[in-house]
């Protein structure tokens, strides 16, 4: 019995969520999607307790931003170039 109403409270937070996610009122996924590249590339996930951990993350997850910008703009630069 404990095991049915386990399930019962977890489908039930699953349809909250999926109904939160897809009500017009809430936030759009672009809105959440640009949130979870922000907490991303701050390190919003690395433990805080460890100074070196949490910077080191950080100055990681910016570095590999810069290089993804900076190839895409060598990409669109080589694709017009007309060479």
């Amino acid at each position: 019995m404990a095991k049915r109403q386990d399930t019962d409270t977890a489908s039930r937070r699953i349809l909250e969520r999926v109904e939160r996610e897809t009500s017009p009122g809430g936030t759009s996924f672009i809105t959440r999607t640009a949130k979870g590249a922000r907490d991303h590339v701050n390190a919003a996930d690395a433990d805080r307790s460890d100074p070196i951990d949490y910077w080191g993350t950080r100055i990681g997850r910016v570095l590999g931003l810069l290089i993804a910008i900076g190839l895409l703009a060598w990409l669109v630069y080589f694709a017009t170039r007309g060479g």
